[in-house]
C-alpha cells in the first residue's frame, strides 16, 4: 500500500528554463535600474516639488487603501451572508474594475462625478454648490472605484473559508450577532485586512493615468507623474532617474510587505458558496445588508453604464485614426500575452518544483518596479544608439508582460503545485519527464488558469497608458494614448466613442482567452 503522495519532478528542462526566465526578468529590470542609477549623477537630491510628490504619493495611497478596505468590510459581509437573484453576476462584476482600462474608468467617473456629471446636476437642481472631482479627493475616489471590488473579493474569500459548522453551532447556542462578530468575524478581519490593505496600497503607489487625468495641478502630483513631466516636458533625465529610484524604493518596500501578507488570490466558483446564517435572518440587519449591496452595485454599475451610453452616442464622431490605434493596442496586447506566458510558465514550474515561496519573489520585481522607471532606464540605454520612439511598442510589450507577471504567478503556481503532487507517482511510473510531462500532464490541467492569466494580461495591456506615453510619437500611439489626446483636445464625444471601443477590446480579450481555457479544460 502506498505510504504517501510522491510529488512529481518537473525535470531539468523546467528547472533550466525557469532559472533562465528568472535571470532574464532580473536582467531586464536591473538593467533599467542600473541605467537610471548611472544617470542620477548628482546623487539622490530632491527639490521641494519632488518631496511634495513623494508625500502626495504615499498620502493618497494610504487614504485610497484605507477607504477601499473600510468600505469593503460591510460589502463583503453583506455578500457573504445573503443570497439573492443576481448574486453570482454581482460577484463576477466585482472583477470588472480590475480589468477596466484606467483611462476608460476615469471617463466614466467624470460622467457621474465631473463638473457636468449626474451628481453635480442633481446638486444644482436642489440648490447646492457643485463639487470638483480634481485633486486628492478625485484621485482617491478613482482608486476606491478600482480597488473596492478587489478588497471585497479578498475579504469575501476569507469569509467563505469559515466552516459553516461554526455559524450552526453559534445559532444552536443562541449566540447574539454581536458575539458572533467578536468570536468569528473579527479574527477573520484581523487576518485578512492587512493583506488587502497592503495590496491596494502598492497598486495605488504606482498609479499613473489616474493622477495624470484627475490630479488637478502641482499639489496633486504623484512620483509617477513627476517622472513623466521631468522626462516628457523638461527632458531632465537626471531628475527622472532620481525620482525613479525613489519610486522603486517606496513601491518595492510596500510590494515586499504585500507579498508576505496577501493570501493566494483565487477567482473560482467557490466564492459563490454561502454559509447559512441564522443570527441575521431579517429585521434591521437584512435591510442594512440590502442597502449596502445596492449602493455598492450602483457605485460599480453607474460609471460603466455612463461609458456605454455616451460611447454609443460618440461612435459616429470617432476619427478613422482611432481604429488604427485600436488595432495597434490589440496586437501589442496579444504579443504581450505570448511574452508573459513564455516567462510565467517556466518560472511557475520552477517555483512549484522548489516549493520555496522566496523564489516567487523574482516575479515580484514586476510589481515593485515602476513601469515609467523601466521605460526611463531603457530610454537611457537605447538613446545613444537608436531613436527610442522606434522601440516604443517593443518596450511597451515587455513592460506590460512584466507588470502582469506577479498576478500570473499567483494564479499558476498553486495549480501546478497541486498537479505535481496529485499525479507524481503515476507520472514517474509512466516515465513522463521534462517536456513530455508539461505537454501531457501539467499544461492540460492548468488550462483554466493559463486562460485566466492570459486574459488578465491581455486586458491590462490593452488598457495600459504608461510607458507608451513616455516616448511614443503620433505614428505609434495606442488606443488609450489616442483617447487621452482626444480628451486633452476637448473632443468629449469622440473620446467617449474611443472609450467604448477600448472597453469592448479589453473585456473581449479577457473573455475569449478565459473561455478558451475553461472550454478546453472541460473537453479534456
Amino acid at each position: 500500500m502506498a505510504s504517501g503522495v510522491v510529488p512529481v519532478s518537473v525535470g531539468n528542462i523546467s528547472t533550466k528554463t525557469g532559472i533562465s526566465a528568472a535571470v532574464l526578468i532580473a536582467a531586464l529590470i536591473l538593467s533599467a535600474l542600473g541605467a537610471v542609477t548611472w544617470r542620477a549623477e548628482g546623487g539622490l537630491t530632491l527639490n521641494p516639488s519632488d518631496w511634495a510628490a513623494v508625500r502626495f504619493t504615499i498620502w493618497q495611497a494610504m487614504w485610497s487603501a484605507f477607504f477601499s478596505c473600510l468600505l469593503a468590510v460591510p460589502v463583503a459581509r453583506a455578500m457573504a451572508r445573503r443570497r439573492f437573484w443576481g448574486r453570482s453576476f454581482l460577484i463576477t462584476l466585482l472583477g470588472a474594475p480590475f480589468l477596466l482600462p484606467v483611462i476608460v474608468a476615469v471617463l466614466g467617473l467624470l460622467a457621474i462625478f465631473g463638473r457636468s456629471g449626474l451628481l453635480n446636476d442633481a446638486l444644482t437642481l436642489i440648490g447646492f454648490e457643485t463639487v470638483s472631482i480634481y485633486g486628492l479627493h478625485g484621485v482617491v475616489l478613482a482608486h476606491v472605484f478600482f480597488n473596492l471590488p478587489l478588497a471585497t473579493r479578498l475579504l469575501l474569500q476569507g469569509w467563505q473559508s469559515v466552516p459553516a459548522e461554526q455559524f450552526r453551532l453559534s445559532a444552536q447556542l443562541g449566540t447574539p450577532p454581536s458575539m458572533v462578530f467578536q468570536l468569528i468575524e473579527k479574527p477573520l478581519l484581523l487576518r485578512s485586512l492587512p493583506g488587502a490593505f497592503a495590496l491596494v496600497f502598492v497598486i495605488c503607489l504606482t498609479s499613473f493615468a489616474v493622477a495624470l487625468t484627475l490630479g488637478g495641478g502641482p499639489r496633486a502630483t504623484t512620483i509617477e507623474l513627476a517622472i513623466y513631466q521631468a522626462f516628457r516636458f523638461d527632458f531632465d533625465l537626471g531628475r527622472a532617474a532620481v525620482l525613479s529610484l525613489v519610486q522603486l524604493g517606496v513601491a518595492g518596500g510596500a510590494a515586499v510587505l504585500a507579498f508576505w501578507l496577501v493570501p493566494q488570490i483565487t477567482f473560482g466558483a467557490g466564492l459563490d458558496r454561502m454559509q447559512q446564517r441564522w443570527d441575521v435572518r431579517g429585521g434591521v440587519s437584512l435591510a442594512l445588508d440590502r442597502g449596502i449591496i445596492g449602493l455598492a452595485a450602483a457605485f460599480l454599475i453607474l460609471p460603466l453604464a455612463a461609458i456605454t451610453l455616451s460611447g454609443l452616442r460618440g461612435l459616429s464622431d470617432v476619427p478613422w485614426g482611432v481604429w488604427g490605434t485600436a488595432w495597434t493596442s490589440l496586437w501589442v496586447a496579444l504579443v504581450s500575452v505570448v511574452v508573459l506566458l513564455c516567462l510565467a510558465l517556466p518560472l511557475a514550474g520552477w517555483v512549484a518544483a522548489t516549493r520555496k515561496g522566496s523564489v516567487e519573489a523574482v516575479g515580484l520585481l514586476g510589481l515593485a518596479a515602476s513601469p515609467l522607471m523601466i521605460g526611463t532606464g531603457w530610454f537611457i540605454l537605447i538613446f545613444p544608439y537608436a531613436d527610442p520612439a522606434d522601440w516604443a511598442l517593443v518596450v511597451t510589450i515587455v513592460v506590460n508582460a512584466l507588470m502582469a507577471l506577479p498576478f500570473a504567478l499567483r494564479i499558476l503556481v498553486p495549480t501546478l503545485r497541486e498537479t505535481a503532487t496529485t499525479y507524481g507517482r503515476l507520472s514517474q511510473a509512466l516515465g513522463l519527464k521534462g517536456l513530455r510531462l508539461w505537454v501531457w500532464v501539467l499544461l492540460p490541467r492548468a488550462r483554466p488558469q493559463i486562460g485566466f492569466a492570459a486574459g488578465l494580461a491581455g486586458a491590462l495591456s490593452v488598457g495600459d497608458l504608461g510607458v507608451v506615453a513616455l516616448f511614443s510619437d503620433p505614428d505609434r500611439a495606442t488606443l488609450p494614448l489616442q483617447m487621452y489626446r482626444l480628451m486633452g483636445s476637448y473632443r468629449t464625444e469622440a473620446a467617449a466613442g474611443a472609450a467604448l471601443i477600448l472597453l469592448v477590446l479589453a473585456f473581449g480579450v479577457f473573455w475569449i482567452m478565459d473561455y478558451w481555457g475553461r472550454k478546453n479544460a472541460i473537453a479534456e
